[in-house]
């Protein structure tokens, strides 16, 4: 059993952010643009993606052990840069650390309904966020309040197509085909704003552009919600007095957990132009399924 920390931890301690891949460096980008100055451990559960169809169950106890490996490892604050693990597992993270602030990646329904001029919004997400219980009562709230329609699509194999890509290949012709299969149905319904709901999704945006482009002369905007999770990042630890001051360069450190370990130090070079020190981090000791 994991012994929980007690809170709050010095505010040079590391931030944890966690993905099932390389979808989450899409956030990790807008951490460190927002927070300069703050030391980061990534975390890419390989071994476990995708994420999109395994159990909420599955998904918790991933995410679980995760945590309590970054928590080991002195993190101040938790980023579940994941939209299916913040779907399965946000509540059971807060349960876990009550004092420590754990931030959660949602599709930005929201703040597509306040720029779409006609309410009719698409959603490209995994399955497993659409059919999250979370997912499921945001749509239900927003869409009673604003009246938009939200016209959702899964995207089944895409994660693990932009995963597979992130060397050079994201924008070539098996992921293009495949965006097209998922998004075309959208457009010809007239959506005029649509969520990437999914932090891989981001890492293809110009291939997403190009189908929207060749398939309708309609504006169709964008919505990626990593700026808006680094805002509210910023705002927890300002609020806890965990903000660092800055002074000498923060670490940034990846881990993974499956080998090579340079695959994922091969998609920090390609997606961010980083090379941090990576290493292969076993969580199988840690996991416990939830019931």
């Amino acid at each position: 059993m994991t012994t929980i920390p007690s809170f709050p931890a010095p505010a040079d301690a590391p931030i944890g952010v966690f993905d099932s891949g390389v979808g989450g460096l899409s956030v990790l980008r807008h951490i460190r643009a927002q927070l300069p100055q703050e030391a980061l451990i990534y975390f890419a559960d390989t071994e476990g993606a995708p994420y999109g169809g395994k159990s909420e169950a599955a998904v918790t106890g991933r995410a679980l052990a995760i945590a309590a490996l970054l928590v080991e490892r002195g993190a101040k604050a938790l980023v579940v840069a994941c939209n299916t693990a913040t779907v399965a597992a946000i509540k059971a993270l807060r349960a876990r650390y009550p004092a420590m602030p754990v931030v959660g990646v949602e599709p930005g329904l929201k703040p597509a309904t306040v720029l779409s001029r006609n309410g009719k919004i698409g959603v490209l997400a995994t399955e497993g966020t659409l059919a999250g219980e979370k997912f499921l009562l945001l749509r239900a709230q927003i869409s009673a309040s604003s009246g938009a329609e939200f016209l959702l699509r899964g995207c089944p194999g895409l994660a693990d197509q932009i995963e597979l890509g992130q060397l050079g290949e994201v924008d070539g012709d098996a992921t293009s085909a495949m965006l097209a299969r998922f998004i075309v149905p959208l457009l010809q319904q007239d959506i005029d704003t649509l969520v990437l709901g999914c932090t891989h999704y981001v890492f293809a945006q110009g291939a997403i552009e190009r189908i929207i482009g060749q398939n309708t002369t309609r504006e169709i905007i964008l919505i990626d919600t990593g700026e808006a999770v680094a805002r509210q990042l910023a705002r927890l630890l300002d609020g806890a007095g965990l903000l660092r001051a800055g002074g000498e360069a923060p670490s940034l450190l990846g881990c993974t957990s499956s080998a090579p370990a340079a695959a994922l130090s091969d998609a920090f070079s390609s997606l961010l132009g980083l090379r941090p020190p990576v290493e292969q981090v076993s969580i199988l000791s840690k996991i416990q399924i939830s019931s």
